[in-house]
């Protein structure tokens, strides 16, 4: 675990307090190259796709390049017009998913969301493909290792985001900006020599066969599709307003309106490059890039420029995929904050970022680039769609804003959006009517399924909250406590186990072994010798029940005899060095304590001792016994943990909360005082968002060591019906769990609550 930590540090850096997050803003200079990548980089390949798509009508039809990218030029500066419009009306940032919820719904809102959630995906995996066919054309004997180059720089991208904005942004700046200035002098020397005769390309092309079908109305419609690609990442600055320094939402609209005024004549200018130097080639697998047989032809197949290009391509396509890092996991959070993602995508990490919806991009972008083979013409069939989708809800949404407010120069506002609404609507149906059979009927498949899954996890979360104050936080009473050490052998764990449960004071203790194999012989002679005043069951392992749910079964039925007690079902573990070593001498163990949490009918106490050898084992009482109760809200759960707790002998019993900068610890102490809880509660800040790290300092005052001084840590756990809602509650418990159980001298305890059905709510709620 050490090593974990250390290698963790080394990679991010080291922890940020809640305190710098104002720290973390950036000026526009550094806010362009973090936001811009996208949409900059497409121009790298937008116009190659578009090659590849009109080569079907022949070679004279690939002149209409120039055409399209005006056309798509146009679509820029009205998107970016509209969005510039957004970032005023909604300062605080939100882009899409905000504006659509607002003002035309939660289906819409949720729709937006799901559409961007897919796009900022395939933005990374078609960014990273991309990059990887320019290292490729530049290297062409890495060819066969175009997939691990992929996924090795999906890992370095995530590393470097989860490292922080302010990180982020300097290295971003210095390769997108030089990206720029090496493609202006592509494209300024290139209309240079065009002026007398554009260049050659040098490299002996492939021959490219003239199907000759014509240039049909579907085959423009279709590169016209494709080569709105570049306007992905148009957005992403809407979404992101809380990273620029003050005045925010003026330096987010004066950002975005330099990125318009970058990428229109970028994507020109290659592209008219592309149809008026002779020897281009754009053909679905070739190895050399269009951008680089223009840089070729430009400054030389053997010089120090093309090779320039080559780089800077690789880089800003690439770092293409830091705009969706920069915006995914802030989506993700503004979802998880509204209960339609997991909470745990709402928190941020040790470095000020949304860690876990970093990596949660980063998980789904590899699936993608892997599936693909790394291949950029198989992913960007199924682009677009979402960004469309978006596109056209954001500006609706916008539309209906104007209408409700009517806010002083409201009319041309209005205008303006709605001339965004119409054209980002109409490429939409373009898009899904030429891109349906080559991809994009697996995001309108995808989408939906997204939408009803977000609105089902909404549905959960509130349904739980409902059941929650439905039971109320009425103080629990103490109750008899009877244990029953549950093992598959006898061993000093079980010594241990044995000792902390005549320490705490237990009504009854007795012994359930399922044990197997060799042991099943020597194991209640050995438990004798050890405890011969306590009783002991021993369970045959049945022919389809596993030691684990024999364990589990055992202890439901104890629970069932003893209605008003607790049953505390023990759990002796050996510590051990590794996970590896720990699952090896106690798997048994380890099923049967998640059976049991699952099964949440008793108690659930985690003993563990160091190695004793072959024995004999002695009982010995720890002198000191200490009970600490964690608290992070105060409800039924967090009471039944809290009468567990008083009802143990103990030498002292104190409650604990950390506070992580929200206002939990507020209402918690409220809520203490209404109840009058007879129990002392500490608060205690986390300023860098470590509960683990926290509670293992704020337990160190005891100074278990297991022998003289031991404490006990309570935890109260909700125990729902379904495996995949629990997936969606209880993760700071099982950190917690993970990261103590090999404290010496602390003993964990879960206190579950069963809620067996959930209440039914309504999928969606309504909005005006």
């Amino acid at each position: 675990m050490a090593i974990v930590s250390s290698l963790k540090r080394r990679l991010i850096g080291d922890p940020r307090a809640s305190g710098e997050l104002t720290e973390q803003v950036v000026p526009p200079w550094l806010g362009l190259p973090v936001f811009a990548s996208d949409t900059l980089s497409s121009a790298a390949y937008a116009t190659e796709e578009t090659m590849i798509v009109l080569a079907v009508a022949g070679t004279a039809a690939v002149s209409t390049v120039w055409p399209i990218a005006a056309l798509v030029g146009l679509l820029i500066v009205v998107v970016i017009a509209g969005y510039r419009q957004t970032i005023r009306a909604y300062p605080d940032g939100g882009g899409a998913y905000r504006v659509a919820r607002t003002n035309l719904g939660e289906g819409a809102g949720l729709s937006a969301a799901a559409a961007l959630l897919i796009d900022y995906t395939l933005t990374v995996a078609v960014s990273v493909a991309a990059g990887t066919a320019a290292v490729v054309s530049a290297f062409p004997q890495l060819t066969s290792a175009r997939l691990v180059i992929a996924l090795t720089f999906v890992g370095v991208i995530t590393v470097i985001n989860l490292r922080g904005v302010r990180d982020v942004s300097v290295p971003v700046a210095v390769l997108v900006y030089g990206f720029l200035i090496v493609m202006v002098a592509m494209i300024a020397r290139g209309l240079v020599q065009c002026v007398q005769g554009c260049a050659t390309v040098p490299f002996d092309q492939p021959a490219v066969a003239e199907v000759g079908t014509g240039l049909t109305a579907l085959v423009v419609l279709r590169a016209f599709a494709t080569a709105s690609t570049s306007l992905t990442g148009v957005e992403a600055v809407s979404n992101g307003v809380g990273v620029f320094r003050p005045p925010a939402a003026a330096n987010a609209a004066k950002t975005l309106g330099v990125i318009g005024a970058i990428a229109v004549p970028l994507l020109g200018g290659i592209a008219y490059l592309a149809t008026r130097i002779d020897g281009v080639v754009a053909v679905d697998g070739l190895e050399r890039t269009v951008t680089s047989q223009i840089a070729a032809a430009v400054f030389g197949a053997d010089s120090s420029g093309f090779f320039a290009v080559q780089v800077a391509t690789a880089a800003i396509l690439f770092l293409a995929a830091n705009t969706a890092y920069a915006d995914f996991p802030r989506l993700a959070s503004a979802l998880a904050a509204d209960q339609y993602l997991p909470r745990q995508l709402a928190r941020r990490g040790d470095r000020l970022v949304f860690s876990n919806g970093i990596l949660a991009l980063s998980a789904a972008a590899a699936v993608l680039v892997a599936a693909a083979g790394a291949r950029v013409t198989d992913l960007v069939g199924l682009y677009i769609v979402g960004v469309f989708t978006a596109f056209s809800l954001s500006q609706a949404g916008m539309v209906r804003h104007w209408l409700r407010e009517r806010s002083s120069g409201w009319r041309a506002s209005l205008a303006l959006n709605l001339v965004g609404a119409t054209a980002t609507s109409a490429v939409l149906v373009i898009v899904l009517v030429t891109k349906f059979f080559v991809g994009a009927w697996i995001v309108l498949l995808i989408g939906p399924l997204l939408v009803w899954g977000m609105a089902a996890i909404n549905r959960h979360y509130r349904a739980f909250a409902q059941a929650v104050q439905e039971l109320g936080v009425a103080p629990q009473s103490r109750r008899e406590i009877n244990v029953a050490i549950i093992e598959d052998r006898v061993d000093a764990a079980t010594a241990a186990a044995v000792a902390y449960a005549i320490a705490i004071g237990s009504d009854r203790v007795e012994g359930v072994l399922v044990p197997s194999g060799s042991r099943r012989a020597n194991t209640r002679e050995r438990w004798r010798t050890l405890a011969p005043d306590l009783d002991v069951a021993e369970l045959a392992q049945g022919i389809t029940t596993s030691p684990a749910l024999s364990m589990r079964n055992a202890a439901r039925e104890l629970a069932a005899q003893r209605p008003d007690a607790f049953v505390v079902s023990m759990i002796p573990e050996t510590r051990s060095d590794t996970w590896v070593d720990l699952a090896r001498a106690h798997r048994g163990a380890q099923r049967a304590k998640a059976a049991l949490v699952a099964d949440g009918r008793t108690v659930v106490t985690n003993v563990v001792a160091p190695p004793g050898g072959d024995g004999p084992y002695q009982v010995i009482e720890p002198v000191q016994h200490h009970v600490v109760v964690l608290v992070n809200r105060v409800h039924t759960a967090a009471m039944r943990a809290i009468a567990y707790a008083q009802s143990l002998e103990s030498t002292s019993i104190q409650a604990l909360s950390v506070n992580v900068g929200g206002r939990r610890s507020g209402e918690i102490l409220e809520a203490w005082q209404t109840l009058g809880v007879d129990m002392p509660l500490d608060i205690i800040d986390s300023p860098y968002r470590a509960v683990v790290d926290s509670v293992r300092h704020y337990l160190e005052d005891f100074e278990p060591d297991g022998q003289y001084a031991v404490v006990t840590v309570v935890m109260s756990e909700y125990v729902l019906p379904k495996p995949w809602q629990r997936s969606l509650h209880n993760t700071s418990v099982l950190q917690l769990k993970s990261a103590l159980l090999f404290q010496r001298g602390v003993v964990i305890t879960s206190v579950p609550t069963r809620l067996d059905v959930l209440p039914r709510v309504r999928l969606l709620r309504p909005r005006a």
